[in-house]
């Protein structure tokens, strides 16, 4: 097929090479351009035009007789012969010449109902040859013999013709209109997602929002005289201190600091971290895995360990599984069993003695553990955990409503779970495992379950009386009134809460954790672009205590972070600002003044920092063992080899391997973060 003719198919939607009675018998020709119709119609189309009669065609000079129209030979037609032809009936021989093309037949759409109203054959549309009421002549006569074959009707004939193609036409019409209208709604539904809103279309965005919760804003207490309040007071110092700054001769950050790196005060080299060698021992068997023999006898501290050193050396298999799970142990934490088989999976845990196992974390086990293996295995007998106070199973992608049920029967005394990531679980199977611990469950992970809905499981949330730690990361339908709700019935007791990625918070959430969570001590805020300043305010007044906290990625000023620190900054242990583009001097000159608590530092991305700015809060902040400096290229080798605090780690420049130091601070954990183990009888 040449290039012409493969431009005259994909014009049509059909091949003009099919001779004429194949396309008249067979509809074959048609199919691409009448919606691919059904055989059915076909058939019935090729017996309405005389399947079995003799009709000869005509091509120019060259017949092809035929006895059947599904035997017919295709002939072949050049760009200029398509859809010219003639036609012998009965003796009789008509020219076609008309277009294939439904559009330009003259059909005319009714304005009302869209259908066709104009048949072009009747309406004498077609100049350039004969009307299709000569396809069969005068001659011959109607329900007459030719041959002693039966001529059908040429009006049923054309009749019919015109009922299929109308017929085709709107249904193809009808399915493109449906699936545009899928389409746009799909991109309507999916479109927030990437779209990066301005600062006015966010302010804008956040004034909405805060109109639709009018009535919730309006049932809270008011606030008391807010100007008198120890946030804005230090907002208000620290901004008449920035301007007696910038009147001054100096410039702002030369006068706000006054660090000199230790080299030139004739310090020796920096003394740094030697390994113990109990962990040079621990990286020598976390590396050689595959040779330990048995872990009997090694304390529960010490398997911790070995277990994240292999964990992260990518080298947890079936062997180091089954070291753990040997005898009768307590404590069993792998965060990466993602290798494991649904049978390597079976064989270990079917034969374990889990009557004392306390501390359960297999984390990344999507692999080996659908429901079916659960139910074989861990959950297959009511109580067969009887003292398991603590699981994570984050990243179980295979675990459904129906294993949550059986684990629920299997560990009664469960009093904190992790189901992040696990996302064939809903709001329903949530909710029925909660109510099953509604006077135990202390910790609640359910990150990026994305189907579940907040507001459904909001109610059997309520009713948990111990509830310590909730993170709900990720889940778009979390909201203001979600948060309204749960302060409210369990703020007394909640330290920690989680709402990275829930983008419909604002201020107002903040504001109603901070007059009811007295005792909150980690906070994760990351990623909620429409919290404002006041948000910290609301933190700083109301939640004192707080010693993890995550900023990162939101549109908070410098002088309203550093406000915050001056209030609440001296119980900081960890602190994340990581991208906040308006960090700077004052921040750090409040994180070198209160925080010289903090432990681990995160300045990612921060680049309104200089080096004399890091200086000093490295010098100031002797306890920091971690600081975070990922994509701070404006530091210089002055900073790095001119500080005087030889404890601290910086990861993110050039002093050493990236990946080396980020487990460095995880802390022991206890199978509870907060609360010592409580038993059940």
């Amino acid at each position: 097929m040449d290039s012409g003719e493969k431009k005259e198919k994909e014009k049509w939607g059909l091949d003009l090479n099919l001779s004429i009675q194949e396309e008249f018998s067979t509809g074959l020709g048609f199919q691409e351009f009448l919606g691919e119709e059904k055989e059915a119609e076909n058939d019935q189309l090729g017996h309405d035009f005389g399947r079995d009669s003799d009709f000869r065609i005509r091509e120019r000079d060259s017949v092809v007789e035929t006895d059947d129209f599904t035997s017919s030979k295709r002939l072949r037609y050049t760009i200029e012969e398509k859809g010219k032809a003639k036609v012998d009936c009965g003796g009789s021989q008509v020219n076609l010449d008309f277009d294939l093309n439904l559009d330009l037949w003259g059909f005319e759409k009714d304005p009302v109902e869209g259908k066709m109203d104009t048949w072009p054959f009747e309406a004498g549309l077609l100049s350039s040859g004969p009307v299709m009421h000569n396809f069969f002549p005068d001659s011959v006569e109607r329900n007459t013999q030719v041959d002693n074959y039966d001529v059908p009707r040429k009006d049923n004939v054309f009749e019919q013709r015109k009922e299929i193609a109308l017929s085709s036409v709107r249904k193809r019409q009808s399915r493109r209109k449906e699936q545009k209208l899928m389409q746009r709604e799909i991109a309507r539904n999916v479109a927030p997602r990437f779209a990066h809103l301005g600062p006015q279309e966010q302010m804008k965005q956040h004034k909405e929002k805060k109109v639709k919760l009018r009535e919730a804003d309006l049932e809270m207490e008011p606030d008391l005289d807010d100007s008198q309040s120890p946030f804005s007071l230090a907002l208000e110092a620290i901004k008449m201190r920035q301007t007696v700054r910038k009147g001054s001769s100096t410039g702002f950050s030369e006068s706000l600091f006054k660090w000199v790196p230790a080299k030139a005060k004739d310090c020796d080299a920096l003394k740094r971290d030697v390994p113990t060698l109990l962990d040079l021992s621990l990286n020598a068997l976390a590396k050689n895995a595959d040779a330990i023999v048995s872990l009997e006898h090694v304390p529960d501290k010490l398997r911790h360990r070995l277990s994240q050193l292999v964990s992260d050396c990518g080298v947890v298999d079936a062997h180091f599984v089954e070291l753990l799970a040997r005898g009768s142990p307590t404590e069993i934490r792998l965060r990466n069993i993602s290798r494991l088989t649904e049978e390597e999976f079976s064989k270990i845990f079917s034969v374990c003695d889990t009557k004392d196992l306390t501390v359960l974390q297999l984390d990344l086990c999507g692999r080996c553990m659908p429901d079916y293996i659960l139910h074989g295995t861990l959950a297959r007998s009511s109580h067969r955990l009887p003292s398991l106070a603590t699981i994570s199973l984050k990243g179980a992608h295979r675990l459904s409503d129906i294993g949550l049920t059986q684990l629920a029967v299997s560990a009664p005394a469960l009093q904190s779970i992790n189901l992040s990531q696990c996302s064939l679980l809903t709001s329903q199977g949530i909710s029925d495992f909660v109510s099953c611990f509604e006077s135990t469950l202390r910790e609640l992970y359910i990150d990026d379950c994305q189907n579940i809905d907040a507001a459904i499981i909001l109610p059997a949330l309520k009713k948990l009386k111990c509830l310590e730690v909730l993170s709900v990361a990720g889940i778009e339908t979390v909201c203001d009134n979600f948060v309204i709700g749960l302060v409210k019935a369990c703020g007394i007791n909640m330290k920690e809460l989680g709402f990275a990625n829930c983008m419909q918070l604002t201020d107002i959430s903040l504001r109603i954790v901070g007059k009811n969570c007295p005792n909150l001590c980690a906070l994760d805020l990351s990623y909620l672009h429409n919290l404002t300043d006041s948000a910290l305010k609301h933190l700083a007044n109301g939640c004192q205590s707080i010693r993890r906290l995550k900023l990162c990625r939101n549109d908070f000023s410098d002088e309203a972070i550093a406000a915050f620190l001056e209030v609440s900054g001296q119980s900081l242990d960890a602190l994340s600002v990581n991208n906040i583009h308006r960090v700077a001097h004052n921040t750090a000159l409040s994180i070198a003044k209160c925080s010289r608590n903090l432990v681990s530092l995160d300045l990612s991305w921060c680049r309104r920092l200089t080096d004399e700015a890091l200086g000093m809060i490295v010098d100031s902040c002797l306890s920091l063992k971690l600081l975070k400096l990922f994509g701070c290229t404006q530091i210089t080798e002055a900073f790095l080899n001119g500080h005087s605090n030889p404890m601290v780690r910086i990861i993110g420049c050039k002093t050493g391997p990236v990946l080396e130091h980020l487990g460095a601070l995880e802390p022991q954990e206890n199978p509870l973060r907060y609360s010592p183990l409580t038993s059940f009888c």
